[in-house]
């Protein structure tokens, strides 16, 4: 697959799409509480999609390599659930810690958006600073987008950001391009070298999205086939906003 330079209708659409999109996950997040289910959540998510007459990309999406489609519109990774948390019948709990990742198909242009927040408010002071620090590399990502900049320089902000907290970046997982799919061209990893890696030109469309943890990089697959949480136990924090690269820099859409 190559690189897809986005038209400028298509471009329309993912700005209108990422303000649906952004709106619904606020309003999701509010529904985050103790006691309510991870299925509860998803519900709610779904059903706001579609009251706003549009698509839940994630539905029936089925990755290469993958046995069986997802099976749900909203993604809930809880704790040390890195990513790709199938949701169910999981209570969630005060202290608990929940990355909330959606996807929305706005009038055929893909927009994927995920946020990570804590369970009825109350955090451990490393929950907190681990929720923190991975908001903040996500912006400082974004920020090293300058006209002529490549990949690589978005992953060396994120990974330099996230070096001094000394907490773990997940590898084997990246951002992506997204768009007319919800996986393009190019892989955005959360490390790498300056001026390494694909140049970002406008009109490109990507995900940005770290994914830290309080321990170990290394992750593994559970019983679902889908849900990836740390090989530690440790917790985890994850968010992504889709960007377009512009002649200045770059857009944020899902603000």
């Amino acid at each position: 697959m190559s690189i897809i330079i986005k038209t400028e209708s298509e471009i329309k659409r993912l700005r209108k799409g990422g303000k649906v999109i952004a709106d619904i996950l606020r309003k999701v997040a509010k529904k985050v509480a103790p006691g309510i289910t991870t299925g509860e959540l998803n519900d709610y998510a779904h059903d706001l999609i579609i009251k706003a007459g549009h698509k839940p990309a994630f539905l029936g999406y089925q990755p290469h390599g993958q046995d069986y489609p997802y099976p749900a519109s909203l993604i809930t990774s809880v704790n040390a659930e890195v990513v790709h948390g199938v949701p169910g019948k999981k209570v969630l709990k005060e202290g608990d810690i929940i990355a909330l990742d959606l996807g929305l198909n706005y009038e055929g242009v893909i927009l994927d958006h995920a946020i990570t927040v804590p369970v009825g408010g109350i955090t451990t002071p490393k929950d907190k600073e681990l929720i923190a620090v991975t908001e903040q590399a996500l912006y400082k990502g974004i920020e090293a987008i300058v006209p002529g900049a490549t990949v690589g320089d978005i992953g060396h902000a994120i990974e330099s950001f996230i070096k001094p907290y000394k907490l773990g970046i997940v590898r084997v997982l990246s951002g992506h391009g997204v768009g007319r799919e919800i996986h393009e061209d190019p892989y955005v990893p959360n490390y790498g070298r300056p001026g390494k890696g694909a140049k970002l030109v406008p009109g490109m469309v990507i995900a940005i999205e770290p994914m830290i943890t309080r321990g170990s990089e290394e992750v593994v697959t559970m019983r679902d086939g889908y849900t990836l949480k740390t090989a530690d136990n440790s917790r985890s924090a994850h968010f992504e906003h889709t960007v377009l690269i512009t002649e200045k820099g770059a857009e944020i859409l899902t603000k």
